[in-house]
C-alpha cells in the first residue's frame, strides 16, 4: 500500500477535527450517503470501456473522478464507523 498523500486523505483529515468528534448525527447521515443511480449507470458505462480500452482521455478522467469520490466516501465512512463505535 502507498503512503502517497492524497487529495482524499488530505481532505479527510481537515474534516477530522480533535477537538469536535463527529456527532452521531452526522456518521449516521454519512453512512447512509450514496451515489445516485444515474451515477452508478455512468461508472458502470465508463468501468465498461474502461475495460475494452476504449475510454477517450475526457471519459478516463469522469472516471478518475468518480474513483476518487467513492474513496473519499469510503474513507469518510470508515471514520463515520469508528465514531459510532467509540459513542
Amino acid at each position: 500500500m502507498s503512503n502517497r498523500i492524497t487529495e482524499n486523505s488530505i481532505l479527510a483529515r481537515v474534516l477530522e477535527s480533535p477537538a469536535r468528534p463527529m456527532s452521531p448525527e452526522l456518521a449516521q447521515h454519512i453512512l447512509e450517503m450514496n451515489f445516485p443511480a444515474e451515477d452508478h449507470a455512468r461508472y458502470e458505462t465508463l468501468a465498461d470501456k474502461a475495460q475494452e480500452g476504449d475510454l477517450t482521455p475526457a471519459e478516463e478522467a469522469e472516471l478518475d473522478d468518480f474513483l476518487n469520490t467513492n474513496a473519499f466516501l469510503i474513507i469518510m465512512q470508515s471514520k463515520a464507523r469508528v465514531s459510532l463505535r467509540a459513542t
